[in-house]
């Protein structure tokens, strides 16, 4: 009979810890923002509490939790294609683990279906692991401290004074507010549109909208 695995389980899961661990030095090496600890915990809280709030069962919501903890395993092997890559090896994991095939697939269409390159929100696990991931926008994600030397994903990153993810009667909504002397908001729209628009077809999937607001103007 398969297991029936908490999220728990699988955050306390040593070789899963592994790879998110070693997938993150590869992105330190690259020069990336945090994809860590931090930034998974996150996702996968956010992603359970979207599917919560929007009346789904607590098993639909724990494996979104699940798929948000996974989400970016696929960069230990490397940046291009790491949804695709990571969704091959949530598969490897969770099978081995005893998980029911039906929840194993559920958790890796939506890995591999999170980046913005393929990303589509083919399922309710996927729409909300994308906007919990895209969604992730925060000052403490950089870890390059030389001011001097920061890219545009830098500075939009690192001029978030305040981000919060506000789950509104018919809308899911990003506040942010931004330090306008480090990055201009214009900034933030030329590297995460791409991001927002998916975010938006990810919260119609899920019969919502999705809302920007940055420095108390709507943006969306």
């Amino acid at each position: 009979m398969p297991a029936v695995l908490t999220f728990d389980d699988i955050r306390q899961n040593g070789e899963i810890a592994a790879y998110i661990r070693k997938a993150d030095e590869s992105l330190i090496a690259l020069g990336y923002t945090e994809h860590s600890f931090p930034h998974v915990g996150r996702v996968a809280d956010l992603a359970r509490r979207i599917l919560l709030w929007l009346g789904h069962d607590a098993r639909t919501a724990e494996l979104a939790a699940i798929a948000g903890w996974l989400h970016d395993i696929g960069n230990v092997v490397n940046r291009i294609d790491h949804a695709q890559s990571g969704a091959v090896m949530a598969f490897r994991i969770l099978d081995k683990l005893g998980f029911a095939p039906d929840e194993t697939a559920t958790v890796i269409t939506a890995i591999g279906n999170h980046d913005e390159g393929t990303a589509f929100p083919v399922n309710a696990v996927a729409a909300a692991l994308i906007i919990a991931d895209k969604t992730d926008v925060r000052a403490n994600r950089v870890r390059n401290r030389d001011l001097a030397s920061f890219d545009i994903h830098d500075r939009v990153n690192y001029s978030v004074q305040r981000s919060e993810v506000q789950l509104e009667p018919g809308a899911i909504r990003l506040v942010l507010d931004i330090d306008t002397k480090i990055c201009a908001v214009m900034d933030y729209f030329e590297i995460f549109l791409d991001r927002m628009v998916l975010c938006r077809k990810a919260a119609e999937k899920l019969g919502v909208r999705f809302a920007l607001t940055i420095n108390g103007q709507p943006m969306l």
